[in-house]
């Protein structure tokens, strides 16, 4: 560093001229390197910056933030039809929480929310990664059939469910008549009336509903797969199988994450496809952690239990992610 120092021979701070020492086997005729700018001129960088971040950052915490804490203190309250018009809504501490856990529904709706979940991610993953490499292939009409497969995941809900109501009545529906024309049924099989089937019509109805989410995520990841890596697995004998198992999964992995997560979390809180289809019947046999919070909330009008029941569900999802999250980092790590 070199200072220039006025002819009088005071070097006050107003007259230091900062340079930065010339590089190594730099000749006396090199330019010098200008000083990095201050700190002080960075802080209105950093301004903007958050100025462009903060309508993102208010957003989330006045629709995500604000509606789990108020849903949260709800269910330490009783809170009623009564409090909308009085304002009063007692704190009782976790005695929600406790008549949650004491109900006899409680048991059956974990039951019926694990297998509804595990039944439609399986469903929806096989399949949609069955489709999403036959896609991969170049034929004749593959746009055309792609795009027919994002229907179902168009369509609104409430439509869906009304279909496929229609199609799995026991009397008029198309399938019994369908597997009566064919000889594989004796009987109408009641798809939404019978306890013991009507957990698997749902599954087969949101397994229906859910493909086109999985198709689109892992098509785009296979998309990403370099051809040049097939080309020399063949080269060493990987083919068919082997290549899907040495090639496709292992790069396939990171969207495969994605798709497992996010299909977990949409699955646990599905409400529409089974009201539409049994409304938590026959004999609560599709009553799940999602159908009984909207209904102690919308039927019953016990808000504050209904909020403990939706805190449920949020803790299960969160101690799912946390955990497939960590073990799957696990394995790329290794």
């Amino acid at each position: 560093m070199t200072l220039q120092v006025p002819a009088s021979g005071t070097a006050g701070p107003a007259s230091e001229t900062r340079r930065c020492p010339r590089p190594l086997g730099a000749g006396p005729g090199s330019p010098e390197i200008p000083a990095a700018p201050p700190r002080r001129r960075r802080r209105p960088e950093r301004f903007t910056r958050l100025l462009f971040v903060a309508p993102a950052a208010l957003y989330i915490l006045a629709f995500f933030g604000y509606p789990i804490v108020k849903n949260l203190t709800m269910s330490l309250q009783e809170y009623t039809t009564k409090t909308f018009f009085t304002g009063e809504a007692p704190w009782v501490g976790f005695a929600n929480y406790v008549s949650v856990f004491t109900s006899s529904l409680f048991t059956p709706a974990l039951w019926n929310t694990a297998l509804f979940t595990i039944g439609s991610i399986a469903g929806q993953f096989v399949i949609g990664l069955a489709l999403a490499v036959f896609f991969r292939r170049r034929f004749p009409l593959n746009g055309f059939l792609r795009s027919m497969l994002l229907l179902p995941w168009l369509l609104p809900m409430i439509v869906s469910s009304a279909t496929w109501r229609s199609i799995l009545d026991q009397d008029s529906g198309i399938l019994n008549r369908f597997l009566g024309s064919i000889g594989l049924t004796d009987a109408p099989i009641g798809w939404l009336t019978d306890p013991g089937v009507a957990l698997i019509a749902v599954i087969m109805v949101n397994i229906w509903v859910g493909i086109p989410f999985n198709v689109a995520l892992l098509y785009g990841g296979l998309q990403d797969i370099p051809e040049e890596l097939y080309e020399a697995g063949a080269l060493d004998g990987a083919t068919g199988w082997k290549a899907f198992w040495h090639i496709t999964v292992p790069n396939l992995r990171p969207v495969i994450s994605v798709v497992l997560v996010l299909g977990v979390v949409y699955t646990l809180k599905v409400l529409d496809v089974i009201l539409g289809l049994t409304n938590g019947g026959p004999a609560n046999a599709t009553q799940t952690l999602a159908v009984r919070s909207y209904q102690e909330s919308f039927v019953n009008f016990e808000f504050g239990i209904g909020s403990a029941w939706s805190n449920i569900l949020i803790l299960v999802s969160l101690i799912f992610a946390v955990i497939y999250l960590r073990a799957n980092r696990r394995a790329v790590d290794e």
